[in-house]
């Protein structure tokens, strides 16, 4: 496979291995010439490093030949090879992987972006095409699509990342319309609202920038209502309609997914991750982790050692 035109972006992004918790997500920059459909990108890594980014394109990623952790917004979830996620607009994300079913191979990623603006430009010239304007609502907070549509679509994807930009649009057309039927695609986070306006929507990635480089001492509801300039009644209301839950919510979603990502990547006692996390009770973070994920932090860590031995055997 070769690596198509996002050069920058390896510089800017996929370069950079950051092992620190999340924190402000880099801003990302998807270079578009002119009014094409869409931009792709292929990549093949020993590893792939955590980089917590956003950018205002839907992105289509499949992962192959990699196994590891995937971060959207406050979720973390464990990948296994073929997975395909369509990621909402502005919505941070990075995945995270150091294992290789098949060692001698790389991971290899294949990267599709595009805009709400081509869907709704290609649903008001085709009104056949309506059922992908639903599939962006549905992604607009993220989707994971089912193993069998993801296996089914993979070919469709490999082939957009080598044929020319005009064959490019059928094949995407295709690859959407399938995805749109995906009855097993399963929401990855809460489906935001899109804010009606770029001034919503700068008031709402402000608010978010602040609670992901402060999570671990988060700011309190007058100083996001400050960020946001809004009264703490209105910001209260103004991020449940726009996130689908409270500020308090969304930040114990942010400590757990940085609980899990350390259960997972390193042996630290789960005491100490309790802490760092702001939770001076063990028995209540461990009560608080399985409400959210449905197991303890110790049985989370055990399933991810397991699943670890298991690759090294392949």
């Amino acid at each position: 496979m070769i690596l198509t035109d996002r050069s920058s972006r390896d510089v800017s992004l996929w370069g950079i291995v950051d092992n620190r918790a999340p924190m402000k997500p880099l801003y990302e920059h998807v270079p578009r010439e002119g009014a094409r459909a869409c931009t792709v990108l292929w990549r093949e890594l020993q590893e792939i490093p955590f980089v917590w980014h956003y950018h205002p394109e839907f992105e289509l990623t499949l992962t192959l030949n990699a196994r590891g952790q995937r971060y959207i917004g406050a979720d973390l979830s464990c990948f296994e090879p073929g997975d395909l996620v369509l990621i909402g607009p502005d919505q941070p994300h990075t995945w995270s992987a150091q294992a290789r079913p098949e060692p001698d191979q790389p991971m290899q990623v294949a990267v599709t972006w595009f805009t709400q603006d081509w869907i709704d430009r290609l649903v008001e010239a085709m009104p056949e095409l309506v059922m992908l304007r639903e599939l962006a609502r549905r992604a607009a907070g993220a989707l994971q699509f089912s193993a069998e549509v993801a296996a089914a679509v993979a070919p469709e994807l490999l082939a957009l990342q080598q044929c020319p930009p005009a064959d490019r649009v059928p094949l995407l057309i295709g690859v959407l319309l399938r995805l749109a039927r995906d009855e097993a695609a399963r929401a990855r986070i809460r489906t935001l609202l899109r804010p009606d306006s770029d001034v919503s929507r700068q008031r709402l990635m402000r608010v978010l920038d602040l609670l992901h480089a402060q999570w671990q001492a988060p700011p309190s509801m007058s100083e996001l209502a400050k960020q946001a300039a809004l009264s703490v009644g209105a910001l209260h209301r103004f991020f449940r309609r726009h996130v689908g839950c409270t500020v308090g919510q969304y930040t114990t979603q942010l400590r757990m997914s940085q609980a899990c990502r350390q259960l997972i990547e390193t042996d630290r006692p789960i005491r100490l991750i309790a802490a760092e996390v702001g939770y001076a009770s063990l028995a209540q973070f461990n009560l608080k982790f399985r409400t959210l994920h449905g197991c303890t932090p110790r049985e989370l860590r055990q399933r991810w050692r397991v699943r670890g031995a298991e690759s090294e055997d392949d």
